[in-house]
């Protein structure tokens, strides 16, 4: 352990010296000029400094006040050595950090006893910091390998749905752009940009509940067949729900309310405004707007000038004015996802395998 002693005096360095080397793995680092050890202090830390209280340029008292302005040292045990008992000087000492006192001439036992206190001290606050540090580390590495496992876990999950869900992957991952798109241009903020990104794909994993006559259905669904098709979102969310993993919560909660409406009309429990979740009102945007440009069994792709017209017609009842807003002040953005993200020729081949368009 490091011992920085300060002291204008060199006989009374080489007597303080003498004492640390006598304590178990101490070793002393000497300075004459407190100037000078402050310039050491700027590059090391030593476990213990020893300060004499009276000294020129810089007294102790002031090195004092400068070493615990540096947040480096602000937890090094510091002893004040002076020749003066008064009260004031003490008080000063004590109110800029000092941790002991030690009052001239020295008695030798008394040194010691008092330096091994707080060289232990010091070591068990280190050891206590090191323990912590690790704590953090463990933690942050065990919360890392959850979100890795949920991601997986979605992203599993997402790819089996893409086997009974009539619509394209492609369709997925642009809506999922999209409501990354719509979180960060509303000032949601990156992370939960990148979760939404993430969960968004799960929306409609509840269609794998539905029955094949009605989900693969080559023409508009029945009242009685729409009612069915409504339950996927309630079949998603039992899925996804009361899950350990955050990106699943978030998951099932878009899986339950992304057909919601701002208005009250949406289903399945006929929320409106801020009760529905923030996420669901993205991706509600998202995943309407792709499907109205997207090739479907029962119709044609609409332009995306189509479906502008269209999101702006069902602003404030269909869809969240100002996430809308967020969405349109970035269209340019929206059109290079629509493009740069369009259904491969085996896409629409497996629509058609699928009992879709002909």
């Amino acid at each position: 352990m490091k011992i920085l002693i300060v002291d204008d005096d060199r006989t009374n360095l080489l007597i303080m010296s003498a004492i640390v080397r006598r304590l178990d793995d101490a070793d002393p680092v000497t300075m004459e000029n407190p100037l000078d050890a402050a310039g050491w202090l700027d590059d090391n830390e030593p476990d213990l400094i020893l300060l004499d209280q009276m000294m020129p340029d810089m007294d102790g008292i002031d090195l004092l006040r400068r070493i615990r302005d540096d947040m480096r040292l602000d937890n090094v045990p510091v002893v004040m050595i002076t020749a003066n008992t008064a009260v004031d000087i003490r008080v000063r000492a004590l109110d800029q950090g000092c941790n002991d006192f030690l009052t001239k001439p020295i008695i030798v036992p008394e040194v010691q006893a008092r330096l091994r206190n707080l060289l232990a001290l010091r070591q068990s606050r280190a050891l206590l910091r090191d323990r912590a540090a690790l704590l953090a580390a463990e933690v942050e590495r065990v919360t890392a390998a959850l979100q890795r496992q949920g991601e997986e876990l979605v992203n599993r999950l997402s790819r089996a749905a893409e086997y009974r869900d009539p619509e394209t992957g492609a369709h997925i991952e642009r809506m999922a752009l999209y409501s990354r798109l719509i979180a960060e241009a509303s000032g949601c903020g990156s992370a939960f940009a990148q979760e939404l990104l993430k969960a968004a794909p799960m929306h409609d994993i509840g269609k794998i509940g539905i029955a094949d006559m009605i989900l693969l259905k080559p023409a508009r669904l029945t009242p009685e067949e729409m009612a069915l098709m409504r339950q996927h979102t309630v079949i998603g969310h039992r899925i996804l729900a009361d899950s350990d993993i955050p990106l699943l919560r978030l998951a099932a909660e878009i899986a339950l309310s992304h057909h919601e409406k701002y208005d009250g009309s949406g289903y399945p429990n006929g929320l409106a405004g801020k009760e529905i979740p923030l996420s669901g009102r993205i991706v509600a945007i998202a995943d309407v707007f792709d499907a109205l440009t997207s090739l479907r069994p029962y119709k044609r792709p609409w332009t995306t000038e189509e479906a502008r017209t269209y999101m702006i017609g069902n602003r404030g009842s269909h869809f969240d004015p100002a996430l809308l807003d967020a969405f349109l002040f970035r269209w340019d953005e929206v059109c290079a996802i629509h493009e740069s993200h369009a259904e491969t020729v085996t896409e629409l081949h497996r629509e058609h395998a699928t009992g879709g368009f002909s």
